[in-house]
């Protein structure tokens, strides 16, 4: 029912051609639209019904997350109402209980500051906070900032005496400077430098030094989620082109008739099935039993990688020569499939975690 309601709402309001409208005119992302999302409840998905939320569970905002990736929506849903209300859950007090009523009601948007160098490897940060009587100085820049250009608060990794730390700052404090830039798939994202900003006591989400405690769920929710939203970039771009075989005639004949071709969808409507039980076992985890949910969740997100990279390149093929096209929707499926392969760990980031867990 939920992905009934979600689709048929997407598919009215954020079609494939809302992302190009977007992109023409140099945006990255609709406002009014999130405030829809918001007003629906998705913006609260995780968050707990005291605070305003609907508290649905990571299932659901793996299913939210399939219908937008259908579409490529260009929303703050995973690094607001996925990345920072799960970390927030993680505390205990009145700012964070504040801080998920706001992303619950649509009034915050968060991004997550962690990135340094060309890869994902949060445990090797090295921006320092250092201290600075009662407060810490932050110096240094982060990059791959998704929705780091529009986010109102950023939580932030940084290194300090004795391990890693997480703040949770406004983004206009003084000293840091965002320089905003569009991804190849027309979403928001920003490189992010911190002139010696002050952070307090008060700016610190969890306990110095164990920022892993906090972040750890964070990410984890956030992978799973992501891999979702590439499993419906596959479950769309793979929806494209059945529909271009059945109707692309060549010499008389429906090419979708062409056994060579018939084979290849086939495989690759096996490869999201497949995916997409990983992705539903992943949400499971997350909610039942979130401790261990590392090797679910890696693995949905590395299968979900290859997926949607096998999704968009069948799908330029097999549509021949439109498919390379900017006229045609296939290109933003493959380059939002480009950029989710890199974004909170690549395939073989997950796959490394993966052949761990289990041994090797």
């Amino acid at each position: 029912m939920l992905a009934d309601m979600a689709r048929g709402f997407l598919d009215d309001t954020a079609p494939v051609s809302h992302l190009r409208a977007l992109r023409d005119a140099g945006q990255t992302h609709d406002p009014a639209l999130w405030h829809e999302m918001a007003q629906m409840g998705w913006a609260g998905v995780l968050v707990p019904e005291s605070c305003g939320g609907s508290d649905m569970g990571h299932a659901a905002a793996g299913i939210l997350a399939e219908a937008m990736g259908r579409t490529l929506v260009a929303s703050p849903f995973l690094s607001s109402a996925v990345i920072a209300a799960t970390a927030l859950r993680q505390v205990s007090d009145s700012r964070a209980t504040e801080a998920l009523r706001r992303i619950a009601a649509g009034e915050a948007t968060y991004a997550l500051a962690v990135d340094e160098g060309r890869k994902f490897d949060p445990d090797a940060a090295q921006m320092p906070a250092r201290r600075d009587g009662n407060s810490f100085r932050l110096s240094g820049s982060k990059t791959f900032v998704v929705d780091g250009g529009l986010a109102d608060r950023l939580l932030v990794l940084a290194r300090t005496e004795n391990g890693l730390t997480l703040f949770d700052l406004p983004a206009d404090r003084a000293g840091i400077s965002r320089d905003k830039r569009a991804m190849i798939d027309s979403r928001d994202a920003a490189r992010i430098t911190f002139d010696a900003v002050e952070a307090t006591g008060d700016d610190v989400l969890g306990s110095v030094d164990q920022a892993m405690t906090v972040l750890k769920p964070a990410l984890e929710a956030g992978q799973a989620a992501l891999a979702a939203e590439m499993a419906g970039l596959a479950a769309g771009a793979f929806g494209m082109t059945v529909g271009y075989l059945k109707e692309r005639k060549q010499f008389g004949v429906l090419i979708g008739q062409f056994q060579a071709l018939q084979h290849r969808a086939a495989d690759l409507w096996c490869q999201t099935e497949v995916t997409a039980s990983a992705i539903a076992h992943a949400g499971r985890m997350l909610d039942a039993d979130p401790q261990n949910a590392t090797l679910a969740v890696s693995l949905a997100k590395a299968r979900a990688t290859e997926t949607a990279k096998q999704a968009v390149i069948e799908g330029v093929q097999m549509h021949g020569g439109i498919g390379m096209t900017d006229a045609f929707d296939m290109g933003f499926y493959m380059k939002r499939a480009r950029v989710g392969a890199e974004w909170l760990g690549d395939y073989g980031y997950h796959a490394e975690r993966v052949a761990a867990l289990r041994g090797f």
